[in-house]
This record gives structure tokens, sequence and C-alpha cells, in this order.
């Protein structure tokens, strides 16, 4: 899975995110960015939106995330401490 990297702190979510949905949801894979795509009911407005990923998936996959790239655009990367990449995986239902 391209958007699943195992790194030494954790593994390493890339994603795509559609701000302002009507609900948090992962919409699928997008193969041509090779990212998780994800809908985020927040604006992309003041971080909000960035705030709104870090805490769907924290809460998602009962793990600390962070975002390491991409705060100011479409295209994230997020780190996911103290979990693997199977994990993960297994977590999201993919």
């Amino acid at each position: 899975m391209k958007f699943l990297k195992e790194t030494k702190e954790g593994a390493l979510l890339l994603i795509y995110v559609q701000p302002k949905a009507k609900k948090n949801a992962i919409e699928g894979i997008d193969e041509w960015r090779g990212r998780l795509k994800v809908k985020i009911k927040a604006p992309p407005v003041e971080g909000k939106a960035n705030k709104e990923v870090v805490k769907f998936f924290s809460k998602l996959l009962g793990a600390e995330v962070t975002i390491v790239r991409g705060e100011t655009g479409r295209e994230k990367d997020l780190l996911v401490r103290g979990l693997g990449a199977e994990d993960v995986r297994k977590r999201l239902g993919l």
C-alpha cells in the first residue's frame, strides 16, 4: 500500500483531505496520488481542518497522530506513533 509506510517512530499515513464535507469519513484510496482520501467537516481556515484531521485519526486509531508534512495543503503526511503499518491498516479496515 503506497499510502502507508513503516518508520522508526511508527507508521506514516499519506492522506488527501477534502475539507468542508458533510461528515468526517474515509472515502477510499486515490490510486493516482497514492494517498488515502479523507473527508473532513471543518473548513481549511486557521488550522481547523488540520485539528479535525488529527482528532479524527487519533480517535479512529487509538494512538497519537501528528501532521509531519503538508499543513497548508490537501496532501498531508501523518505520523501514527506506537503503531506499525499493519496495525494501522487493520484498524482502518483496509
